[in-house]
């Protein structure tokens, strides 16, 4: 259920918005829809502020005390926070957040290449590979998008039957989000490619985890 947001200032120079709200199936994300075209294509999950700086509006979310996730979708911006937080709390400052960057020109990223491939298929792919890629793109992630998140492809061993995907956004680290990835994603990909065993989803990656550390590292020096 939509929940209303707030309208923006009413400046001379700037349009007003409009932005509502819907929950997800994870209480401690938040989708904001701004009745904008947010990602052309794909989608980005951005885990840490180091992370963001590839984005200017993920930057300007970071930056709230609070915010522990941003993820991008096609028309919408899930915010994540921690449990100490109250979402009463976040709102304002988060459609305070979104309404600048919209209202301000800024491009989504300042770096092309920090935007997200999504599950297109490639030349390269196997008959499998491209198979599982279909079905993700034209079944499963609309469903998962709904909730405001998104699956990532990571993956597919030809010898085990295993599909290793990544959750993103409201869905990672979602209570639910094993159980969807196995009674769900696992159970239609078996029943309409018989080469798929298995579903599991990907671990964070040691580059990911050393920068995270890193960063965490940086920012106990700086509050020192």
């Amino acid at each position: 259920m939509l929940v209303s947001g707030m309208p923006g200032p009413q400046h001379q120079q700037s349009r007003s918005m409009f932005i509502q709200t819907s929950s997800t199936p994870n209480p401690a994300s938040l989708m904001f829809l701004p009745g904008e075209k947010v990602m052309e294509s794909g989608s980005k999950s951005f885990d840490s502020a180091r992370d963001g700086m590839s984005s200017p509006l993920a930057k300007r979310l970071f930056v709230i005390d609070g915010v522990t996730g941003v993820f991008f979708g096609s028309d919408f911006v899930t915010v994540t926070k921690s449990e100490e937080y109250v979402w009463s709390v976040l709102k304002p400052e988060v459609f305070a957040a979104i309404m600048e960057h919209f209202t301000s020109g800024d491009p989504l990223f300042t770096d092309p290449a920090a935007q997200a491939s999504d599950t297109a298929i490639s030349e390269d792919d196997s008959e499998v590979v491209a198979m599982i890629k279909e079905l993700l793109e034209t079944r499963i992630r609309p469903a998962v998008m709904e909730d405001g998140g998104d699956i990532v492809f990571h993956g597919f061993d030809e010898e085990t039957g295993q599909v290793v995907l990544k959750m993103q956004g409201a869905c990672s680290g979602c209570p639910s989000s094993s159980v969807t990835l196995k009674s769900g994603i696992e159970n239609m990909l078996m029943h309409y490619i018989p080469e798929v065993k298995e579903v599991i989803e990907a671990p964070a990656d040691e580059a990911e985890l050393a920068g995270l550390a890193e960063f965490n590292k940086l920012e106990q020096h700086l509050s020192a």
